[in-house]
C-alpha cells in the first residue's frame, strides 16, 4: 500500500482502466493542507484485511466492517443517509425513485463512523454492498437453534439482516485492475476533509453567489426582465442574481448557444441595466449542441458516437473539445459579462421522462463508453465551464444536475427536476458526505405556507435559489394576469411579500457566516454544510437524522414543511440556544418545537459569537459588511471570519485575511486582522448578548 499524502493510502491491484475519477481530475491534491491534519501514519484498514480479486465480472474487492460501524456517503443519496445493510450501485440517473443508489451525483466513496473513508477509483457502475452479505459457512453456528417460523413479514425476513462483523463487498464491472483510496480520521469529519482535500479542496464561491438568487419563467423576454428587475428593486426585494431559463436561445433541446434576437433585441442593453441595478446574470444551457451552434463543425469530429435531441454530445475529456467549448464560452458570454450557467441535462433518465441521453453502448474519442461518460459528464462539463471564469479572473458561483467524484473544488451546486420537500432537505444533510452541495431550490407551491416553509429552507441551505421557470411572476405577488399562491394563511398579498422580504434579508444577513463557511471549505475540507454525525459520531442518535443538519459550525437547522405545525428536534451535547428568541436548551436530548409560521426552528451553539450583516438587496464585487455580533451565553469564544476581495482570485496568491475577534463580556469586543488583504471587507457596528 501507497503513501500519497498525510493520512492518504492506495492500494493498486492488476491494471486499473485509463479513464477515471482520479485520471481525469484537474485539480491538484492540497497536500500543505493535509500535512496540517492529525494522521495516525498507519492505512486505517490493514492490508491483510483487504480482498481483491479478479471475477468473470470484473473485480470484487472486500473490505471490513465492524459491528458497530455505520456508513455513510456515496454522493447525493436522497432516499436515505445511513446506508449500513444496503446495497448501492453508483450510477447516475435524474429520477432516483428508488433507495437503489441511483442519482444526481453518484460517488464510489464511502465514511465510516469508525473514522476512515474509503474511495473505489471508477468510473463504472460499481455496486456496494455494505454489510448485507456473510460469507460461506459463518451461520452454520445456529443450525441448531430452535424457533418456530413466524408469519410476518418482520417475523420471516427480519432475521435474514447480517448481524456481528461483516463485510464492505464492491462489484466493479468489466475492470481489470483497480485503485482503492483509504483517508485516516481519527472521526468521521476528518476523514472527509482529507477526501475533500484530496479532491483538491472545497470551492470558494464568490460573495454575491451566497446571496439570493431568481430565475425567470422559462417564455420570459426583454420586456419582462425589465419587469421583474425593477419590480424587485421597487419592492426592496434582496436579489443577486438574475437567471435566463431556454427561451434566452434560438435552440434549447439540443442547444444553439446563441442568444434570441427575436425575444431579446438589443440585449447588450438589457444585460447592462441589470448590471446597473446590481445583478449578476445566469444562463441555462445543456450540453448538447444543435447543428446550427457555431461550435458544432468544431466539435463534430471530437464527439460521441450517438446524439441527444438531434444534437452532439462533446467528449470534455479530449483536449480539442474541452477547449474549444471552454473558449466559445469565455469569447461569447464571460467577456460580455455573463456570471454563471445552469447546467442542464448532464444526468440521464430511465424512468420518470421517457428515455433520452446517450445508451451506455456509446463511444467516445477518448476510449471512454457510455457508461463511464455517464458518470463522468457532470464532472467534465463543470471544469469545461469554470475554465473561462479561470482565464478571465473571475469567480463564479453555477448550478449543475450531475456530478461526480473529487467535485467539491467545482463551484457548482446540484439541483433537480424532482421537488419532495422532504427529499430536497435530505439532500442537504447528505451532500456533505461526498465533497458535493445541494440547493433545495423553491419552483412552485401549493399555498402560502408551502411557499414560505420551502423558502426558509433554501435561506439555510448553500444556494437561496427561487427558480420561477413556470410562473411569469412572483410567487409573493398578486396580479390580475396570475395569480400564484392563495391568501388563506394571510389577509392580502403585501403581509405575504414583506415575509418573504425579511426571509431574503435574513439571508442576506447570514452570508459572512456562510463565506467564511465555505472558506473552510476551501482551507481545510470542512463541509459548509453537512449532516449531525459528522460532528457527533459517537451520538448514535445522530445516526439516522435525515431531516436537520449543521450549517457551518455552529447553527443547526431543522426545516419544517407543509402541512406540520412542529416536529421534534434532536439536539446533540452541549448547550443550545433558539437562534430566534435565545432560550436555552440542554443537549442531548430530543425536544417538540412549535414555532410559527414566520419561524424556522434554528438553533445556536452556546459560547458562539455569530455575525449578522445589515442586509443590502445586493451583494456588490467589493463586497464590505457591516456587521452586529451576537454573542451566546456568559463565555462566548473567538469568532475568526474570513476576509478577501470576495469576486477574484487574488485569495490564491495569500491576498486575504483571517479576522479574529474576542469579546470583552461587556458591550463591545476585540477585532484583529493577519494575513496579506489590503482591505477591510467587515466593519463592526455592535455587539449583542444573548442572556445566558
Amino acid at each position: 500500500m501507497e503513501r500519497i499524502a498525510n493520512g492518504v493510502w492506495k492500494l493498486r491491484w492488476g491494471q486499473p482502466e485509463e479513464h477515471t475519477p482520479v485520471s481525469l481530475r484537474d485539480h491538484e491534491i492540497r497536500q500543505e493542507a493535509l500535512e496540517k491534519l492529525i494522521c495516525g501514519g498507519e492505512p486505517p484498514i490493514p492490508l491483510e484485511d483487504i480482498g481483491v480479486q479478479r471475477t468473470r465480472r470484473g473485480i470484487r474487492i472486500e473490505l471490513p466492517l465492524g459491528a458497530e460501524e455505520q456508513i455513510y456517503g456515496f454522493g447525493l443519496q436522497l432516499h436515505r443517509i445511513n446506508h449500513t445493510g444496503r446495497k448501492k450501485v453508483i450510477r447516475v440517473n435524474s429520477d432516483p425513485v428508488a433507495d437503489t443508489g441511483d442519482s444526481h451525483a453518484p460517488v464510489p466513496f464511502y465514511v465510516s463512523t469508525a473514522g476512515y473513508g474509503v474511495l473505489v477509483d471508477t468510473a463504472r457502475y460499481a455496486a456496494f454492498y455494505c454489510g448485507t452479505n456473510l460469507p460461506k459457512g459463518a451461520s452454520a453456528h445456529r443450525r441448531n437453534e430452535k424457533k418456530e417460523v413466524g408469519t410476518s413479514e418482520i417475523e420471516l425476513y427480519g432475521y435474514q439482516t447480517a448481524q456481528g462483523d461483516r463485510s464492505v463487498l464492491v462489484d466493479v464491472p468489466a475492470a481489470e485492475g483497480i485503485d482503492v483510496y483509504f483517508f485516516e480520521g481519527p472521526d468521521l469529519l476528518q476523514a472527509v476533509q482529507r477526501y475533500n482535500l484530496f479532491s483538491g479542496g472545497g470551492c470558494l464561491p464568490p460573495a454575491w453567489g451566497l446571496g439570493v438568487w431568481y430565475r425567470a419563467y422559462s417564455a420570459a423576454r426583454t420586456e419582462d426582465v425589465v419587469r421583474l428587475s425593477e419590480g424587485f428593486r421597487r419592492d426592496r426585494m434582496p436579489v443577486d442574481v438574475f437567471g435566463f431559463e431556454p427561451g434566452w436561445q434560438t435552440r434549447a433541446y439540443s442547444c444553439s448557444f446563441v442568444w434570441d434576437e427575436g425575444r431579446f433585441p438589443g440585449r447588450q442593453a438589457m444585460l447592462g441595466r441589470l448590471r446597473e441595478m446590481g445583478y449578476k446574470v445566469n444562463l441555462w444551457e445543456h450540453l448538447f449542441v444543435h447543428p446550427t451552434s457555431p461550435m458544432y463543425e468544431g466539435l463534430l469530429p471530437h464527439s460521441g458516437s450517438d446524439e441527444v435531441w438531434e444534437g452532439l454530445v462533446p467528449d470534455l475529456s479530449v483536449e480539442e473539445a474541452r477547449d474549444l467549448f471552454s473558449a466559445y464560452h469565455l469569447r461569447e458570454f464571460v467577456e460580455q459579462g455573463i456570471d454563471g450557467f445552469k447546467l442542464d441535462e448532464c444526468d440521464s433518465s430511465d424512468y420518470v421522462h421517457s428515455n433520452w441521453s446517450f445508451p451506455d453502448t456509446a463511444d467516445f474519442p477518448s476510449g471512454m463508453d457510455g457508461e463511464q461518460m455517464h458518470n463522468q459528464l457532470g464532472t467534465l462539463y463543470q471544469s469545461a465551464i469554470a475554465a473561462p471564469f479561470e482565464a478571465a479572473g473571475r469567480r463564479t458561483f453555477s448550478q449543475v444536475r450531475a456530478s461526480g467524484a473529487l467535485a467539491a473544488p467545482q463551484p457548482f451546486v446540484l439541483y433537480s427536476d424532482l421537488y419532495n420537500h422532504k427529499v430536497f432537505i435530505r439532500g442537504v444533510v447528505n451532500c456533505g458526505f461526498s465533497g458535493l452541495l445541494w440547493s433545495p431550490e423553491v419552483r412552485q407551491a401549493d399555498s402560502a405556507e408551502d411557499l414560505v416553509r420551502r423558502i426558509q429552507t433554501v435561506i439555510f441551505s448553500p444556494l437561496a435559489l427561487l427558480n420561477c421557470w413556470r410562473i411569469p411572476n412572483p410567487p409573493w405577488m398578486q396580479t390580475d394576469r396570475e395569480k400564484n399562491v392563495g391568501g388563506e394563511f394571510f389577509e392580502d398579498y403585501e403581509t405575504l411579500r414583506d415575509l418573504c422580504r425579511s426571509l431574503f434579508e435574513l439571508r442576506m444577513s447570514l452570508i459572512p457566516y456562510l463565506y467564511t463557511s465555505f472558506a473552510r471549505y476551501h482551507f481545510e475540507g470542512r463541509p459548509p454544510f453537512r449532516a449531525l454525525v459528522m460532528d457527533y459520531p459517537e451520538d448514535s442518535n445522530t445516526y439516522g437524522i435525515d431531516d436537520a443538519y449543521m450549517m457551518g459550525d455552529s447553527i443547526l437547522v431543522a426545516p419544517l414543511v407543509t402541512g406540520t405545525s412542529g416536529r421534534e428536534v434532536y439536539l446533540p451535547g452541549g448547550r443550545w440556544r433558539d437562534f430566534w428568541t435565545g432560550e436555552a436548551y440542554e443537549g442531548g436530548r430530543t425536544y417538540s418545537v412549535q414555532p410559527a409560521l414566520e419561524r424556522i426552528p434554528v438553533f445556536v451553539k452556546d459560547h458562539t459569537l455569530l455575525p449578522l450583516a445589515v442586509p443590502q438587496t445586493s451583494v456588490p464585487d467589493d463586497a464590505s459588511f457591516d456587521l452586529t455580533i451576537r454573542a451566546y451565553g456568559d463565555r462566548p469564544g473567538e469568532l475568526h471570519l474570513y476576509e478577501d476581495d470576495g469576486s477574484t482570485f487574488a485569495y490564491r496568491d495569500g491576498s486575504y485575511n483571517w479576522v479574529k475577534l474576542t469579546w470583552n463580556g461587556g458591550a463591545a469586543g476585540k477585532m484583529e486582522r493577519q494575513g496579506g488583504y489590503a482591505g477591510e471587507q467587515y466593519r463592526i457596528v455592535g455587539w449583542e448578548r444573548v442572556q445566558p
